[in-house]
């Protein structure tokens, strides 16, 4: 069959594939760092995420009777986002179930990759938090970040935590930076995040007008209402999400001005629920609330077509 479109015809190997594992080398530094500062617990979280999200993946689009897609990795991306936003004492058994509202609620039930209206990792990470606060609401690193020694896993407060509650000394901007403290495994280490993000962007599969729009406005904007602005840089999942989330190419708009306005958005909602809600974390639900006005801004956005017909009004 003979399939005919309109011009121009762009012929490109890249494809959803070969995006993804792209997606997946910038991982492997964060997959890398986190085993240093979480111990095994950390890469034993990233392998049964990944794991779990293909088997859903791959039962799902075979009990739904539509061609396997699998092999294309997107479920592996979000296995790993998945586990990079838990912390490290989150029991498998709440990981394995994350993985199922991503993969099959929020990406399968609705069509599948490029159908999904949220990003499937993200909406997966609140519907956790809410569902399992008991589970989540301890974050732990290895002793010797705490006391200077010993290899066991210990409860510790965030960054944000004691910045939310003033009680406490916050780590120094070095070791913010290195992730040497308590956090969820994938976005402590902000070099790590760095090394990723600079090889996605060098290989064309980010821009930085989300990522920088994103970073900026929430930075700017605890810095206005009296926090410290490396505080909320350097830690929690600011970075995780402008890097991998902010980024992802079906649920953040294609325009550029979008991309502006979405990043801007989301980072306005970060700060905000940073600093006035109750929570020290507000990333996930700040682009889960973009994610759903983003088939609004993609049309306010998109560029009027040159040349087409001027209907005139009644």
């Amino acid at each position: 069959m003979l399939h005919v479109s309109a011009s121009p015809h762009i012929r490109d190997r890249v494809t959803t594939r070969s995006i993804m594992l792209r997606v997946i080398i910038a991982l492997i530094p964060v997959i890398i760092a986190s085993s240093f500062i979480f111990g095994l617990r950390a890469p034993m979280m990233f392998a049964v995420s990944a794991a779990a999200a293909a088997g859903f993946e791959a039962i799902s689009r075979v009990v739904m009777k539509r061609q396997q897609t699998v092999g294309d990795l997107s479920a592996i991306v979000t296995g790993l986002l998945i586990a990079a936003s838990l912390p490290a004492n989150c029991p498998l058994w709440v990981l394995v179930i994350g993985d199922f509202i991503a993969i099959v609620v929020v990406k399968q039930m609705f069509g599948g990759l490029g159908d999904n209206f949220a990003n499937p990792a993200v909406t997966a990470r609140i519907v956790l938090s809410v569902s399992f606060a008991g589970q989540l609401a301890g974050y732990s690193v290895l002793d010797k970040f705490v006391s200077g020694s010993g290899v066991d896993l210990v409860s510790s407060a965030t960054p944000l935590m004691v910045a939310k509650s003033g009680q406490g000394a916050l780590p120094s901007v070095l070791d913010l930076f290195l992730g040497r403290h308590a956090g969820s495994i994938g976005e402590t280490c902000v070099l790590a995040l760095l090394i990723g993000g600079i090889f996605l962007v060098i290989s064309g599969i980010i821009d930085l007008w989300t990522p920088l729009t994103f970073i900026g406005t929430t930075v700017l904007f605890v810095t206005l209402t009296g926090q410290d602005p490396f505080v909320h840089l350097l830690s929690g999942a600011l970075i995780l999400a402008a890097i991998f989330m902010v980024t992802d190419y079906v649920t953040t708009p294609t325009t550029i001005a979008g991309k502006i306005i979405f990043g801007a958005g989301a980072g306005l909602l970060t700060g905000l629920l940073r600093v006035y809600s109750a929570m020290p974390e507000g990333v996930s639900f700040a682009i889960l609330l973009m994610n759903i006005l983003t088939p609004h801004i993609e049309r306010w956005t998109t560029p009027k077509t040159i040349g087409g017909v001027k209907h005139a009004g009644k």
